[in-house]
């Protein structure tokens, strides 16, 4: 069976270990629209960053009190950004047979699937999860802004890494 591989992109994990609104909306959207599929193998991808466990573990957790089973996730727990999350997941898929969908922040979702195919893994995207209702137009456009720095940033040193054989 090719089944689905569900990558879901890291947040921020809370000084008490807990994680952010951002990580629990994406592995909530994740674990919805894994519902729609046969069996998908969710990856949370996500190192240790400044606070508690690494960010896969903690979506591990929230996936499993969604009801996926210990044997449908697999941790990718190397990465400390989008980048690092592409060229991880790229190699622990290198084999994989099935489609992969790309879970993260509407905003955040474009980069994700862009870095995925440049790094070989032909990504498609889940839907987002909603923007919470209290989110202001100023901080959407942040990170809007943000992305759009980011993506010509991160493609650069991808194509780099593959002309010197390194992605």
């Amino acid at each position: 069976m090719n089944r689905a591989a569900i990558v879901i992109f890291g947040a921020a994990v809370r000084p008490d270990g807990s994680a952010s609104d951002t990580l629990r909306r994406r592995a909530a959207a994740a674990a919805a629209f894994g519902t729609e599929l046969d069996r998908p193998l969710y990856v949370p991808t996500g190192a240790i960053g400044q606070y508690g466990a690494s960010e896969a573990s903690v979506m591990a957790g929230l996936l499993a009190g969604f009801g996926v089973a210990p044997e449908d996730i697999l941790l990718e727990e190397t990465a400390t950004d989008t980048l690092s999350s592409a060229r991880a997941v790229a190699v622990l898929l290198r084999h994989h047979g099935g489609p992969v969908y790309a879970a993260s922040s509407a905003y955040h979702q474009p980069r994700c699937i862009a870095l995925l195919r440049l790094a070989g893994v032909a990504a498609r995207k889940t839907p987002p999860p909603p923007f919470p209702a209290a989110t202001g137009l100023g901080k959407r456009w942040f990170w809007r802004m943000r992305e759009v720095a980011a993506m010509p940033w991160d493609i650069a040193i991808l194509a780099a890494l593959r002309l010197f054989g390194r992605a």
